[in-house]
């Protein structure tokens, strides 16, 4: 049972794969849609997927007609080249639209903006979505904070001004706290965590302690999911 545990904790979205069906994000596919909606991604649009993991978004965009490409540190799926948010291997102004979702918290943001106007024309999208903490991190193990996108996260409003500040005009936000609590519920549906941690010891219950502290950030509010859609200006 250690060695469960163990294994949770070194590879949180691994877990949540084996859990969960569909994109590793609140919202799932259908909020992948409606993004790229906003965004006004239809045929021929030259689209380019940063952290594209399995490729669950750019088959939703091709379907749509985009020319979609997708980039990814460990790339596993065809038309997906590898690269990372801070050093995209493309040329200025060759890409219409930029999705990047839940993976933006990873990186150097400042660094991977510039990098998203670059690689845009001007009048080109950012369709970007992350998580979001409003105060303290919850206290959760480094591990599982990395994981799930806490180390990096910051509050909405200095997302925003980030954004803003790396020469992009937002033109809607959107909050999606209520797909997160949804994802929350899916996965204690199927994972009955409180039995298994429970006969672990002293170390279930410190992790079971830490989980509850996320689970209650979440149900407050302090820890969310948005969505936003910006204009480059430069």
């Amino acid at each position: 049972m250690e060695g469960v545990l163990d294994a949770a904790l070194a590879n949180p979205w691994g877990t949540l794969d084996t859990v969960l069906d569909g994109p590793l994000h609140p919202g799932g596919t259908e909020a992948t849609a409606q993004l790229l909606d906003r965004a006004s991604v239809g045929p021929g649009t030259r689209l380019l997927d940063v952290g594209c993991g399995a490729g669950d978004a750019l088959s939703v965009a091709r379907d749509r007609g985009a020319d979609a490409v997708g980039i990814d540190s460990a790339p596993t799926t065809d038309r997906a080249l590898q690269g990372d948010a801070t050093a995209l291997p493309l040329t200025n102004g060759s890409v219409d639209v930029l999705l990047a979702e839940c993976v933006l918290c990873l990186t150097d943001l400042d660094v991977a903006l510039a990098e998203a106007n670059r690689v845009l024309v001007v009048g080109g999208r950012l369709a970007l979505s992350d998580v979001v903490v409003d105060g303290d991190r919850p206290g959760v193990p480094d591990s599982v904070a990395e994981a799930l996108c806490l180390t990096g996260a910051r509050g909405r409003d200095r997302l925003t001004e980030k954004v803003e500040a790396a020469g992009f005009k937002i033109e809607d936000v959107t909050d999606h706290h209520d797909d997160l609590l949804a994802m929350r519920d899916r996965v204690t549906e199927r994972v009955d965590y409180r039995g298994l941690l429970g006969v672990m010891g002293e170390r279930g219950q410190r992790a079971l302690s830490a989980i509850e502290t996320l689970e209650a950030a979440v149900e407050a509010g302090d820890v969310s999911y948005v969505s936003l859609v910006a204009t480059a200006q430069n």
